[in-house]
């Protein structure tokens, strides 16, 4: 009776029906545009449609069971805490976000970060970081910066991903080999020189599960791609724990308030304070980075296998929303999941409401399974996760890279290094201002201004060999600018200036056909230019000024000072006025 007449519950939706009218009311709705209340409204939902969801989101919440449980421990927290996350999270995702099929929940990129933050200043440190990360995340969907997220260089991308990879793993080798090292230390160096130093105290049983895990995940697809093999690893380790009597630790004996059950928590406010914020600024902003880039990824793979579209500003709001939400309930930080998000496209999942009801199988799996998972053996999970890290790591595309020019090379090693050895939040922002800086520096190589002397091209057909030359008379000079004018190309005009020159000209004619864009320093000396040639006597016409670059003049009133009739379309109406100005 349900499935004939859910149709017309969602029809009479009215919480959505109510958030879209609020939407339009003050005409945000062009950065927010859930899809699920986009699919309600236009009621394009069938029968069909939501017994696919169904199904995709049944198996999607299994799959996401072990890697939520996993993620929460490795981050330096409780399976309860990813498992909230994912839950909340996961459904907050859906609700609001930008795409049809993304799935949402804690991910191995933030495993690093949140560990650190943590170790640091606590759970309360983590919420307030994950609270700012939220809002920043809405601030960066309503100032429409979606789609400029997506040009961060892919060096910077699969740099810190691998050296994330790295970082996981390293976490995992004192519970896959059962080492008996009571502090594991921070740093990565040191790690390492702990794990050696107790390579004696190998536990066989431990190491011998947590194969076994490995072993399953890479093999298990060949039998079944539809249930995932962390899961079967799970289960089948568990059993052999609990029926064969195998000594190893588990969640119950790390966690063993676990035994008792669990109940979704009640909302808690953090205790916040103006110096806890300002220390907690800078790994805000990388949780948001990393949230951002994350989720924009998944969704443009999302779109390249099913041929739909999503809405990049939605899709950060959205997340945003659920890293506000999520850390009140006692979560960490979510992103959107591309291995859940193709589990959900590969099962059929075609609307948000799957990822909804992936969440609501978590939730009955968290409520009345939860005293299960005690038994879990933790090399288990950590099988899990060297698989996960291994999956990040990107070595086929790193070492492509390598073959990339120098400057790539250079900012992927870098992030990569700096990652591992010392901290994401650094290796995220040095890797954007080196990329910063190596782009400016191809921008202003590929960019220059020449003078022309005799003659030049007519702007008629400049590409064709008989394009139609034009003779620059005596007393005129012209300057021609090609790319963006800029403040990495601006100061030239000053080596061509300044040449002294015994005979200087009457016009001085510059040529924009080819500039794009110009920026305040490039206006500045432009204007400096001028009024230098002016004290000088030298008319300054400019030519083939585009509509973006005439109204940056226009609007800086230099369009008013210069003469609006000394800037003129093309070079040949530039030419006339030069040769009229000689006569006068």
């Amino acid at each position: 009776m349900f499935l004939q007449n859910y149709n017309v519950i969602l029809r009479r939706f009215s919480l959505l029906t109510i958030m879209d009218n609020y939407l339009r009311k003050f005409r945000i709705s062009d950065v927010f545009r859930p899809k699920l209340f986009t699919m309600i409204k236009k009621r394009r939902y069938s029968k069909e449609t939501f017994l696919s969801d169904l199904i995709a989101g049944v198996i999607v919440g299994i799959v996401a069971l072990p890697l939520a449980i996993a993620f929460g421990i490795a981050s330096g927290v409780s399976p309860q805490q990813g498992l909230i996350t994912a839950i909340i999270a996961g459904f907050i995702v859906s609700f609001f976000g930008g795409t049809n099929v993304l799935v949402g929940g804690p991910t191995g990129a933030f495993m690093v970060i949140v560990y650190g933050i943590v170790a640091e200043f606590g759970m309360n440190g983590l919420i307030i970081a994950t609270i700012l990360a939220g809002v920043m995340l809405i601030l960066m969907g309503v100032l429409k910066l979606g789609n400029i997220i997506k040009f961060i260089p892919y060096p910077i991308i699969v740099g810190f991903t691998s050296g994330i990879a790295v970082v996981i793993f390293s976490s995992q080798i004192k519970d896959f080999f059962g080492l008996t090292l009571e502090a594991v230390p921070s740093e990565f160096v040191d790690k390492w020189i702990a794990y050696f130093s107790h390579l004696g105290s190998i536990n066989l049983p431990t190491a011998g599960i947590a194969l076994f895990t490995v072993a399953v995940v890479i093999y298990w697809p060949y039998v079944n791609k539809k249930i995932p093999g962390s899961l079967i690893a799970i289960i089948v380790t568990t059993v052999l724990v609990v029926l064969g009597g195998i000594e190893v630790e588990t969640i119950g004996s790390r966690f063993p308030e676990l035994a008792g059950g669990s109940s979704l928590p009640s909302p808690e406010t953090p205790v916040m304070n103006a110096k806890v914020i300002r220390m907690l600024i800078q790994p805000a902003f990388t949780i948001a980075i990393l949230g951002a880039i994350e989720s924009l990824l998944a969704a443009m793979v999302a779109d390249g296998v099913t041929g739909k579209k999503h809405h990049s500003n939605t899709e950060l709001i959205a997340q945003g929303i659920a890293n506000i939400v999520t850390p009140i309930f006692g979560g960490i930080p979510a992103t959107g999941a591309i291995a859940r998000t193709m589990t959900n496209i590969n099962n059929g999942g075609k609307t948000p409401v799957a990822g909804i009801i992936h969440a609501v199988v978590l939730a009955l799996i968290f409520i009345c399974l939860m005293p299960l998972a005690v038994h879990i053996p933790l090399a288990c999970l950590a099988g899990i996760l060297v698989m996960v890290a291994y999956n990040m790591s990107e070595w086929r595309s790193f070492k492509a890279l390598l073959r990339n020019p120098r400057s790539d090379v250079i900012v992927l090693l870098t992030t990569f290094f700096l990652t591992v050895f010392l901290d994401l939040t650094i290796a995220i922002e040095f890797g954007l201002l080196m990329a910063g800086i190596l782009f400016l520096k191809r921008v202003s190589e590929t960019s220059n201004i020449s003078v022309i002397e005799h003659e030049i091209n007519s702007t008629k057909d400049d590409e064709a060999v008989n394009a139609e030359v034009l003779n620059i008379p005596e007393g005129v000079e012209v300057y021609e600018i090609n790319g963006p004018f800029f403040f990495g190309l601006a100061n030239k005009f000053d080596e061509f200036d300044h040449t002294g020159a015994a005979k200087r000209p009457k016009v001085r004619v510059i040529r924009m056909r080819k500039v794009p864009f110009i920026d305040s320093t490039g206006l500045h000396n432009l204007r400096n230019l001028w009024k230098r040639s002016a004290r000088e006597k030298i008319q300054i016409v400019l030519s083939g000024v585009n509509a973006n670059v005439y109204a940056t003049l226009e609007k800086a009133g230099f369009a008013e000072e210069l003469g609006k009739e000394f800037i003129c379309s093309n070079i040949d109406i530039a030419l006339k006025k030069a040769a009229q100005l000689l006569q006068e």
